[in-house]
Parts: structure tokens; C-alpha cells; sequence
């Protein structure tokens, strides 16, 4: 059923409304962001045909065979602790949260919205969109009583990094990413409308809802993981970040200063590199091209400096495969990648869990599309338990109060979603 929509805005809020009250949900939003690489402009799934959720081992190989099983749309989560099954690593920082390793879900019904034309995919279309045409938009109220916290004090994390600079100087890693977990306890808040605002303060080209019962995802992500459109794969690292100033002349020239910085650059080629050879892996030999380095994006509140790094995928290698391949993303690690997923276990204090994972979706024609969790608050409703992790590359030249200062930018838009009581 595809009909054409009036008024976009309003029937996004209300279609989220209508899906949020299904056990299960998902929303990817481009947020106007459209590329060469997007398909649609909004997706919203709701309702379960079928579902896979992994607590333990061997996730990939069950994904793969659900997917076998399910070779419709497919919309679910990968946690950033897979890493323990693609390489020889454990996690063992304290979890708040306790989402599942990864879930998937086969939706019974599927809206799709291209500017102003919407497809329902649903044997009850009719229904459906009467229902989402009868919700009433009801008030924002999200954050009533919030005690944020966090692992690290200013001190604390300037001793890290600089601990963890002794690392470079000896050769262990040359850049790595690390993290920090600010948390609420007792912490009661409206899911939906936390998104909702958090969409509105920063609107971002990966932006997810995600509910699984009583554990959400409230996502408003820049970056893309990979995607795969026919026989390409495509991978967009972001490394190199600056505030938006607010005004075109100081915009063009914090702009120019973030491309042209060779510390930016250097985390950027060095994450592109990571990239390239794990692309390989997935790659028809000779095919891992890097379209684009140095990248700079405006969003709402940050300029971003982005990388694109595509390939031809190999003859018979299944979409799972090709995301495990690749998987966690080189954005959210290091180089060497395994060294630096070791040794921010050691540094870190919290499990990443569902940060620095991905949201995304497997299409019925073999396509996929995954971003990188950042810039996202979790919630587990039953615990009473919100989270969101920030970080920055650390490398030899990195200065630890200004990347603790970019890791309190890069939280800023949720900082005032949690308004009025912020950290």
C-alpha cells in the first residue's frame, strides 16, 4: 500500500508513537541526510513474525541461519562484545544494563517514507495506518529525576590517557578509542520521548529507536558502519571532530583548521588503513578503494571529518560474514585492533555492550545498512538503568584535557535531553 503524506513531521511522531507500543520496534531515520548510499528517508518496523536474541556464543552462525530462515527485512543490533567471538577477547567490565549479545526481528509491519511517499508493507496496511493516523502526540516529559553520574572524574581520565599514551611510546597500539560510561541509577524516564528530543536537538543520518520489551535504544548517530548496495560494500570511519561555531565565517574556518590538522588527519589515515584491511577480508582481490579522505560533514552541533572506503564483495560471501569480518568497526578500536580492544578492556570501566555496536537492517534483496552506535543513551526500563559512553582517539599527540573536553561536546545533546538536572 503506498500513499502520499501531508504533513511528514507530524506522521513521524505519530507513527513512532503507534509502533512504540508494540513489544518490539525499530526506527532509522535519516533525518534529511540522504546520500548516494541511502534507500529511504524514514523505516519504521513494528511487531514480530520471528525474532532471534543471543545471550552466548556462536551469535554470527545463528544470525546466518536466521537469515536463511528470514530472507525478508531483518531489523536488530550487534553489541560491540561480539569482538569475543571474532577475535581471542573477553569482557569483563561491570554491565549496567545486561541487553543480549545481539537481536534481530522479522517485523509484521513495515512502513517505509521517501519524502513525502510512504510504503506499508503489512497485510493489514489499512488498519494501520488508520491506527497511526488516530494517535494523538502527547506531551514530551522525559527526564523528571536523573542523578547522572560518571566512572571517571576529569582527573581520573586525564591519568588514563596518559597512561595509555605510554602504550603508544612502547609501540603496544598507535591509536586506540577510549570510552567512558555516564549512568543514572533509579533513573525513570519516557523512552519515546527522550528520542524524540534528542532527534530535535541533534538530528543525525543514522538516528535509531529501538525497543526490545523493556530495553531501549535512543540513538542519534553520524556514522555509518558498512553497508552494502548490490556487490559494493561500503564503510564511512569518522575521526576528527570540531564544535560548530554558529556563523558562516568562524564555520568555514574551524572547517578548513579540522581538515587540514595532522593530528586529525593522522587518526583519520590511520583508521582508513584499519578499514582497507579489514575490507579485504570481505573483498574480490584488487577492489578495496579508498573514495574518499578527510571528509568534512556539518551536523547540528559538531563538524566531523569522514573517510569513505568501499570494495566489490567476494564471489558467494553471505552479508553476516561480510559484517563479521569487519566487525567491531576500526572507528571504535584502534590500530592494531586486537592490541587496542585488549588494552581498553584493561582501561575502561564499563562494558560497551550495545555502544559501539550497530543498528541497521538486512533488506530482502541482500542489501544491509548498519550504523555505529555513538552518541546514544541505553535504557534498560526494568533495572531503571541508563547509560551512554563517550570517547575520543587517543594517539601519540593527543592532549588528555582536550579529548576529555571533546568527549563532554560529543555528549552535549544528551546532556540537555537530561536537562534539567545535568551532569
Amino acid at each position: 500500500m503506498k500513499v502520499i503524506i501531508k504533513d511528514t513531521d507530524k506522521f513521524k511522531q505519530q507513527a513512532l508513537q503507534w509502533a512504540s507500543g508494540f513489544d518490539v520496534c525499530c526506527c532509522l531515520d535519516s533525518n534529511g541526510y540522504a546520500d548516494k548510499y541511502s534507500r529511504f528517508d524514514l523505516l519504521i518496523a513494528a511487531g514480530r513474525k520471528a525474532e532471534l536474541q543471543v545471550i552466548s556464543q556462536d551469535a554470527f552462525e545463528k544470525l546466518s541461519a536466521f537469515k536463511n530462515q528470514h530472507p525478508g527485512w531483518l531489523l536488530g543490533f550487534l553489541t560491540y562484545d561480539l569482538k569475543n567471538e571474532t577475535e581471542q577477547l573477553g569482557s569483563g567490565n561491570f554491565d549496567g544494563l545486561h541487553f543480549p549479545q545481539l537481536h534481530f526481528f522479522e517485523p509484521e509491519h513495515l512502513l517505509i517514507v521517501k519524502g513525502n511517499q510512504l510504503e506499508i508493507q503489512s497485510p493489514e496496511a489499512e488498519v494501520v495506518l488508520a491506527a497511526i493516523e488516530a494517535q494523538v502526540v502527547r506531551e514530551e516529559h522525559i527526564a523528571p529525576n536523573i542523578n547522572l553520574q560518571s566512572r571517571f572524574d576529569r582527573d581520573e581520565y586525564i591519568d588514563v590517557v596518559n597512561r595509555i599514551k605510554e602504550h603508544i611510546i612502547r609501540g603496544d597500539v598507535y591509536v586506540t578509542n577510549f570510552c567512558q560510561e555516564f549512568y543514572a541509577d533509579a533513573a525513570q524516564i519516557d523512552p519515546l520521548a527522550a528520542f524524540i528530543k534528542l532527534n530535535q536537538i541533534s538530528p543525525n543520518p543514522f538516528a535509531a529507536f529501538y525497543k526490545q520489551n523493556n530495553q531501549y535504544i535512543i540513538c542519534a548517530s553520524p556514522e555509518r558502519f558498512m553497508a552494502k548496495r548490490d556487490k559494493t560494500l561500503i564503510s564511512q570511519p569518522i575521526k576528527g571532530t570540531a564544535k560548530i561555531a554558529g556563523n558562516a565565517q568562524d564555520d568555514a574556518l574551524i572547517m578548513q583548521q579540522l581538515q587540514s590538522s595532522p593530528k586529525e588527519q593522522q587518526e583519520n589515515v590511520m583508521v582508513v588503513d584499519l578499514v582497507r584491511n579489514d575490507l579485504t577480508r570481505s573483498a574480490k582481490p584488487g577492489t578495496v578503494v579508498t573514495e574518499e579522505l578527510f571528509g568534512i560533514y556539518s551536523f547540528r552541533q559538531v563538524h566531523q571529518m569522514i573517510s569513505t572506503v568501499t570494495c566489490q564483495i567476494a564471489n558467494n560471501l553471505g552479508p553476516v560474514e561480510a559484517i563479521r569480518n569487519t566487525f567491531p568497526m576500526g572507528s571504535m578500536t584502534g590500530a592494531p585492533k586486537v592490541n587496542s580492544m585488549r588494552l581498553m578492556e584493561h582501561y575502561e570501566r564499563s562494558k560497551r555492550g550495545v555502544y559501539s555496536g550497530a543498528v541497521g537492517y538486512f533488506s530482502p534483496d541482500g542489501d544491509f545498512d548498519f550504523n555505529v552506535v555513538i552518541r546514544s543513551m541505553l535504557y534498560n526500563a526494568g533495572r531503571q538503568y541508563l547509560s551512554f559512553q563517550v570517547g575520543s582517539a587517543i594517539t601519540y599527540n593527543a592532549d588528555a584535557g582536550a579529548e576529555y573536553e571533546e568527549c563532554l561536546l560529543k555528549a552535549s545533546a544528551i546532556m540537555e535531553v537530561l536537562e534539567p538536572h545535568p551532569l
